[in-house]
């Protein structure tokens, strides 16, 4: 198995000209006040670390009536940019990612045994967030992950989902209010299994148990609402395997282009009334805690920028310096249950809102998660440069990773995230855009 990605000149080349296309493409549909349309266009070659063999990847364009436009990538189920009208009329993307498929497999979630990267719009799997110690109990056995992540297993291992190139399962939909399709990843019984001395594997590693095939399907609708459906089924007849899917996109709802720290002025409601509080490397300390009386308190509109730096609050955690350790958010929270008053699109329970004063624009992420991790971009150092030519710093953006609770697998009394054999695990979550 490849654990690294080599893509093909030839495939940049293509790849560059598709993005050339696609972006005076959207500009035209925009500027004649837009069309319900879905297209496909090649986007470059890469190796499959599955397969070790050089792969074409896609770029899907979902385009609605309203003048908002999406592109998302077979490399990953990448969603690379999300192009959304303001209230001032203007068109910005909002979404932080990469120009090329080279730039995606180079510096998106390099297979390195710490910091794998940012995760710019990936699909992270098989387990989403981290995994205390890269090691968990299941099926009678003790199961062993990569490790990269302060001593932890983060996003899946060394080459998770977002490393991948998924298939398509069916055809491009058209209906009358929206456009959608779907893609595939089939992850193969000890997907991130290593022998001993391996990169994140000093004695081996087993790997998930179980083979999992998992579809994503993306709709965008005519209300400005990008919808992602996940559905996985453990093809095993006897092993089951801990699942937790989510989308890594970064937002900034002034656009990706926008001054350095400029998310730090944007509102935030969480609809979380607790949080789980986290040891010194990120990995929960086991109890839910109240959000009041902290810095993590956003069950009314703050500015995400007001109490980051706060370090000498009360964080409910014995300990332990909650925004400190993480250098900022980047904690799970808690979403309450659902009532008639946060109930959305899909019967879906809202997990937060963020909104920019100066474009105007909202977005609403509607979810049937019990969690939402919220990350406040704040290892980008201006290492990184994004799809527009600049660089991105620590407050570019921030992150709804809609979630079960991280390091489930070994916490019990959190809500479990064990997909039993030949069970189907079905979740959805709504990005609602208005401005």
């Amino acid at each position: 198995m490849a654990l690294t990605a080599a893509v093909v000149a030839a495939g940049a080349a293509g790849a560059a000209a598709s993005a050339a296309a696609s972006s005076q493409g959207a500009t035209q549909a925009r500027a004649a006040g837009g069309t319900l349309s879905i297209s496909k266009s090649y986007f470059g070659s890469t190796i499959e670390p599955y397969t070790g063999k050089e792969t074409p990847t896609y770029r899907y364009t979902l385009t609605n009536a309203r003048g908002m436009s999406v592109d998302i990538l077979s490399y990953g189920g990448i969603i690379q940019d999300e192009n959304v009208p303001g209230a001032n009329g203007q068109t910005a993307d909002v979404l932080l990612g990469f120009k090329t498929l080279q730039d995606y497999v180079d510096y998106a979630s390099p297979p390195v045994t710490a910091n794998g990267g940012p995760y710019f719009g990936e699909i992270i799997g098989r387990y989403g967030n981290r995994i205390k110690g890269g090691t968990f109990k299941l099926n009678g056995k003790t199961y062993t992950l990569p490790v990269n992540n302060n001593g932890n297993t983060l996003h899946g291992g060394l080459v998770g989902f977002g490393n991948h190139v998924w298939s398509q399962v069916g055809g491009l939909t058209k209906t009358s209010d929206g456009v959608s399709f779907t893609l595939r990843l089939v992850s193969p019984n000890g997907d991130q299994s290593g022998a001993a001395g391996s990169p994140g594997c000093p004695n081996g590693c087993t790997g998930f148990p179980a083979q999992l095939t998992t579809d994503v399907t993306y709709t965008l609708n005519n209300s400005d609402q990008l919808s992602l459906h996940y559905s996985a089924h453990n093809d095993s007849g006897s092993l089951s395997t801990p699942v937790n899917l989510t989308n890594h996109s970064y937002f900034n709802l002034a656009g990706e282009d926008s001054a350095p720290g400029s998310a730090y002025g944007q509102y935030l409601q969480i609809n979380g009334d607790k949080y789980t509080p986290t040891d010194t490397t990120q990995i929960p300390l086991g109890y839910e805690a109240s959000v009041k009386g902290t810095p993590f308190d956003f069950t009314t509109p703050q500015t995400i920028g007001s109490r980051i730096d706060d370090i000498s609050a009360n964080f409910n955690s014995p300990g332990y310096n909650q925004l400190q350790l993480a250098e900022g958010y980047d904690h799970n929270w808690v979403l309450n249950p659902r009532t008639a008053a946060t109930t959305g699109p899909d019967g879906l329970n809202l997990a937060a809102r963020a909104s920019d004063p100066s474009s105007g624009r909202t977005l609403t992420v509607w979810t049937d998660q019990p969690g939402v991790q919220v990350y406040t971009s704040n290892f980008l150092t201006g290492t990184l440069t994004g799809i527009s030519g600049h660089t991105y710093r620590q407050g570019a953006a921030y992150t709804f990773e809609t979630q079960h609770f991280p390091d489930s697998p070994n916490q019990p009394q959190f809500p479990s995230t064990t997909l039993s054999p030949g069970a189907t695990m079905n979740s959805t979550t709504v990005f609602a855009y208005s401005g």
